[in-house]
């Protein structure tokens, strides 16, 4: 583990190279939780290789265990495998499991989906703080029916429940409460539950999952991760030219990830367009475009790319006001308090509120130097979206190895992009 990173290529601001990434963390996630309730009948290629995947498979290979014993999993700092194994092991009839992550972990919220299903019959237990992890779960047999789920707070609670219902001897009837968030991770679940042969309507704020499974194999060749690809996004819009070749992108039409929505954002806000080529996206800058001067964008349905788009408009010095961040609060770290504090260093000052963040002003960057330290968090996002300013100034980035959680080679692949990249311990 590495204290911090030097990361520049101040002498040649210009991107060329091809880049190669893996599967999606979020298609692979919900596959790998659908693949052990039907595991003859999934097969799974271009699965992600990041840490939260293999983390929860890490977990679900690992379970077995007599029914007297308790298995206790530690599922450190991944939030995705802390919400979606907790109903999976709510339905292994006989199974206890404890739940357990690191601390930052034990302060993100759990009782939505604890309350969700212990109303339909699940046998949970907060072992120190209620509504937080640590959590004991005693897997029971669950008749389902219907409930109601707040759909403002996370939409993987939702995910979480419909990956399991079909186990359900009567379904499930999810009704969504108040706002929708992230309704795209809600769709990509849905399609996936039909592309395996389960039965599911969704109908304006609910979605009935239906019994049972039809017959049939299925192959997924999973598409590479949308949410990895902005930071070349941002990368692409501060750079003086660039022609950066992404593989294992389905078109936009055909994807299931949300996050594909930076391909029109960066081509209406900062001139980036995206040519489809088969499996492959190529990222160029358009000669014609006239920049922005303020933004203002409702990123309710992609808040994973907040980060990004916040960098790009800050290393470009555009104001922009974005809105619809309420889930960022709840994420590795505070997303918004952690953009306001670093963004700060590099003259930039940011007003947040609970559900939006808003680049005001920009000052004096005579201050800004290589000994300026970008803090992460504990926040993998936090790091690769801080990344493209290597291309302004040299920068320290601290916890490099955060990446690891979504995108283990991105540094890698970065260096084949030109980037000057040095590691070091303290």
């Amino acid at each position: 583990m590495y204290s911090y990173i030097t990361i520049q290529k101040l002498k040649n601001s210009s991107l060329y190279g091809s880049i190669s990434i893996t599967g999606s963390k979020s298609i692979s996630n919900r596959l790998l939780i659908l693949k052990a309730i039907y595991p003859d009948d999934i097969h799974l290629e271009n699965l992600s290789n990041c840490q939260d995947t293999e983390v929860l498979k890490k977990s679900l290979n690992n379970h077995n265990t007599s029914s007297n014993s308790i298995k206790i999993l530690d599922i450190h700092h991944a939030g995705t495998a802390m919400r979606f194994l907790t109903s999976y092991f709510s339905i292994q009839e006989g199974k206890k499991v404890i739940l357990t992550g690191s601390n930052r972990m034990k302060e993100r919220p759990i009782s939505v989906l604890v309350n969700a299903l212990k109303k339909l019959g699940s046998e949970i237990y907060y072992l120190e703080e209620i509504g937080f992890p640590p959590i004991k779960i005693i897997g029971k047999k669950i008749l389902g029916g219907e409930i109601d789920v707040n759909a403002k707070i996370s939409s993987q609670y939702i995910s979480s429940l419909m990956l399991i219902a079909s186990q359900f001897d009567l379904g499930l009837k999810i009704y969504l409460k108040k706002e929708i968030t992230s309704i795209p991770y809600i769709k990509m679940t849905f399609d996936l539950l039909t592309q395996v042969g389960i039965k599911a309507f969704w109908n304006n704020n609910m979605i009935h999952i239906y019994p049972g499974k039809k017959k049939g194999k299925k192959c997924f060749s999973i598409e590479s991760d949308w949410s990895s690809a902005s930071y070349y996004y941002s990368m692409a819009a501060i750079s003086k030219k660039c022609n950066i070749t992404l593989k294992s992108y389905n078109h936009k039409n055909e994807s299931l990830q949300g996050d594909k929505e930076v391909t029109s954002i960066y081509d209406k806000y900062f001139g980036i367009s995206t040519i489809f080529n088969r499996n492959k996206i190529v990222l160029n800058k358009k000669f014609d475009f006239t920049p922005f001067k303020f933004i203002d964008l409702d990123l309710n349905k992609t808040p994973d790319i907040a980060q990004t788009i916040v960098v790009t408009c800050a290393s470009l010095g555009i104001k922009c006001l974005l809105k619809g961040l309420e889930t960022l609060k709840i994420k590795e770290t505070d997303r918004l308090q952690a953009l306001k504090n670093e963004l700060f260093k590099l003259g930039v000052k940011i007003h947040i509120t609970s559900s939006c963040l808003e680049i005001t002003d920009f000052f004096s960057k005579k201050k800004i130097n290589s000994f300026i330290r970008i803090k992460t968090y504990q926040d993998h996002r936090m790091a690769m979206a801080f990344s493209p300013f290597g291309l302004c100034y040299s920068l320290r980035i601290e916890e490099p190895n955060v990446v690891e959680k979504s995108y283990p080679d991105f540094w890698k692949d970065l260096k084949h992009l030109g980037f000057s990249i040095d590691y070091f311990d303290e």
